[in-house]
């Protein structure tokens, strides 16, 4: 039968866990090979399909045991997004725990930080080895990293009491840290957590206090203030790749022994570590000022006042410890800011100019030139064509 012909194949997703970008990488694939894929009862409804026949499965076996368990009944050719059950007999793709606490470590690193932290609140696997690749990347730099995990001492608390008596214990830990401290954030919600306790405690993000968390759709909700930094995990091409190993097993290819692992893309730098760490006070209250103030109008001078120095004295200091002048640092602050919105929001261009610091339409599109070559719309164009 000519290949145009054949059936296509009907592949199950058996997903306990998902993500939009990980469906996305695995329908790209099943586009490009007609494949009919079966899933809604168990994203939607968690209806195990006891029964169902076909020729493959991609799975994300987490905690339920009946999932698992009807996955191995099945006897399919089957990748598993997850490590969680290392003793499953199927072929798995994951993501590369150990090359993000890497990249985390170097992206705090550049910055010139020398504490730092990673806070989780589990002992999952992907924690695991995300905080041990970390903390192993600092130690071969000489630095040495704390672990913060939250662990109840004495007799269990009510249900109701367990969540506020676990940010108490954090904002204790938050205050009586030393500053200014990178914290790497097991995941995203975390990282949002950490965000809303130091605003809480008072202390400043990302001077004080710099955060990264993991996977960038969690933590651009909010206020453009709020925006924490985070490890774009590479969930598309995941799927994409389970989808293509799968493809192999149903033709008859015996599954890899050692998982695959897929690297992360990039550190997303927001605001909660888009700083440069310094010793020099003046140069940290107009670091401070900058990221609290960068939407009004501001300028070296008003800087100047706040760092209680004279301009020629903070121009000097901002090109000695951070490497750029004020006024760069200000504008690169602006830029970035704008650059956000537009990937990722629909407002107005006007309005993004004037939230982010331009007075009219004209000077932010001479900015936004001379930064990036190009036009706001037309970075609008690219970012949403790359998405």
């Amino acid at each position: 039968m000519p290949t145009s012909m054949k059936s296509p194949r009907n592949v199950l997703l058996a997903l306990g866990w998902y993500d939009h970008r990980l469906l996305q990488g695995i329908a790209t694939y099943a586009s490009e090979h007609r494949w009919h894929l079966a899933s809604h009862s168990i994203i939607h409804e968690k209806v195990i399909p006891w029964g169902w026949a076909g020729d493959g499965i991609l799975a994300w076996l987490g905690a339920g045991d009946d999932l698992a368990d009807f996955v191995r009944k099945a006897d399919k050719p089957t990748v598993d997004f997850s490590l969680r059950r290392r003793d499953t007999p199927f072929a798995h793709v994951v993501q590369d725990h150990a090359k993000t606490g890497e990249l985390v470590a170097e992206h705090f690193i550049e910055r010139g930080m020398t504490r730092f932290c990673f806070f989780s609140d589990t002992e999952n696997w992907s924690q695991v080895e995300r905080g041990e690749a970390f903390t192993e990347a600092l130690r071969r730099r000489g630095l040495a990293c704390e672990h913060l995990r939250w662990q109840p001492a004495g007799k269990p608390s009510p249900a109701q009491d367990e969540w506020q008596r676990r940010r108490d214990w954090l904002m204790t830990r938050l205050k009586d840290s030393p500053k200014p401290l990178a914290i790497f954030a097991a995941n995203g919600t975390l990282a949002v957590e950490l965000r809303e306790l130091c605003e809480e405690a008072g202390l400043h993000v990302p001077t004080q206090m710099a955060i990264v968390g993991i996977d960038d759709y969690l933590l651009s909700v909010g206020a453009i203030k709020k925006y924490v930094s985070g490890v774009d995990t590479n969930l598309e091409e995941q799927g994409y790749r389970g989808a293509e190993l799968l493809d192999r097993l149903m033709r008859g290819e015996k599954a890899p022994i050692e998982p695959i692992r897929i690297q992360p893309a990039s550190v997303i730098t927001r605001m909660s570590s888009d700083i440069l760490a310094t010793g020099h006070e003046g140069v940290i209250r107009a670091l401070h000022h900058i990221t609290d103030h960068f939407a009004e109008s501001l300028g070296v001078k008003q800087l100047a006042t706040v760092a209680h120095m004279s301009e020629r004295g903070l121009r000097q200091a901002f090109v000695k410890h951070v490497g750029c002048t004020p006024g760069d640092r200000l504008r690169t602050v602006r830029i970035d800011s704008a650059k956000r919105l537009l990937a990722g929001s629909s407002e107005k261009i006007e309005s993004i100019a004037h939230r982010c610091g331009y007075p009219n339409l004209n000077s932010f599109f001479a900015a936004f030139r001379r930064s990036e070559n190009m036009t706001p719309a037309e970075y609008r164009r690219i970012m949403r064509f790359r998405s």
